[in-house]
């Protein structure tokens, strides 16, 4: 017979979010959420709350704000809504006394096939790294990180013209199904609990930083285009271009070869901008120059002038 659980639900952005959605939308019992603290966003810096505060003050639930999981007084606050399960989608790595809490445990969602692709940025990885399949598993924590003994798992094909935005909203989608399945069959008490396999090439998946987001031209154009499928619409790869930074959001090979050196480029002027790589060209097709908004290259071509 199923038991309703005291639930606390721990997240921040929008991919946690839709997993706290489809929580509430099936009566999940979910007695509290924590989430990070509202900070300034923007240009204007204008203070915003997350996108799990503002899903949980339309569904009237109880929000925490912690600076500091440490804190004695936040331990206490969380002690006291004696929850039975924590669910953590997206947040920050959590102190032993605070996923050791609940008597069922805390349980993770993290989007991919684990124990492939630990880390924190999994589908930007996975994309730059050429796979044509990840997905999303449920785990529960433990002391290393996206360490922990698998519930459960769903694959989902990574397709030749994903990058991370398109390929983000459909494991946010799985992932949020998954998170339900996981609570039910807890509430069950009726749930496996597997071990991960160790014994294989693992793949990690660290977090990324904006000098590892440059473009190495001298690599191949397969190379290349993962990389910026792998990194569009967010952080964004990115070259020097005529003395600026250009972002580059999409590129694909192009039918006609560039006789340039590695890393030069052509352009008509109009129409194309192309760039030369280790064994061919690519052509690019939507870009961002440093203090300009996003466009396309043919509006990119339409207002920029060439000075060389």
């Amino acid at each position: 017979m199923s038991k309703e659980l005291r639930i606390i639900f721990l997240g921040t952005p929008d991919f946690a979010s839709a997993s706290l959605q489809k929580l509430i939308e099936n009566h999940v019992n979910i007695v509290a959420v924590v989430t990070a603290p509202d900070r300034p966003k923007g240009r204007g810096k204008k203070v915003a709350m997350s996108a799990v505060k503002e899903y949980a003050l339309e569904a009237n639930l109880p929000v925490l704000q912690p600076t500091n999981l440490k804190s004695t007084d936040f331990i206490e606050e969380l002690a006291g809504y004696k929850a039975d399960l924590q669910i953590v989608v997206a947040f920050r790595m959590l102190p032993v006394a605070v996923w050791n809490m609940p008597t069922k445990g805390t349980f993770n969602l993290h989007a991919s096939l684990l124990p492939q692709y630990r880390g924190a940025a999994p589908i930007n990885w996975a994309i730059i790294n050429g796979e044509k399949e990840t997905g999303v598993t449920t785990f529960f924590l433990k002391h290393e990180i996206d360490t922990g003994e698998i519930i459960y798992q769903e694959k989902e094909s990574i397709k030749e013209d994903d990058n991370v935005g398109s390929l983000y909203i459909r494991l946010m989608n799985k992932g949020a199904e998954l998170v339900l399945k996981t609570v039910r069959a807890i509430e069950n008490d009726d749930y496996p609990q597997i071990p991960q396999n160790t014994d294989q090439d693992l793949k990690s998946a660290p977090k990324i930083f904006k000098e590892d987001c440059k473009i190495d031209w001298h690599k191949s154009s397969n190379h290349i285009r993962n990389f910026v499928r792998g990194l569009s619409p967010y952080p964004a790869a990115w070259t020097e271009f005529e003395g600026k930074n250009l972002k580059i959001y999409q590129v694909e090979p192009s039918s006609n070869n560039i006789n340039k050196d590695i890393g030069a480029f052509e352009s008509d002027g109009k129409s194309y901008l192309k760039m030369k790589t280790e064994d061919g060209t690519l052509d690019i097709q939507d870009l961002q120059l440093e203090g300009k908004k996003r466009m396309t290259i043919q509006d990119f071509l339409r207002g920029y002038q060439f000075t060389s």
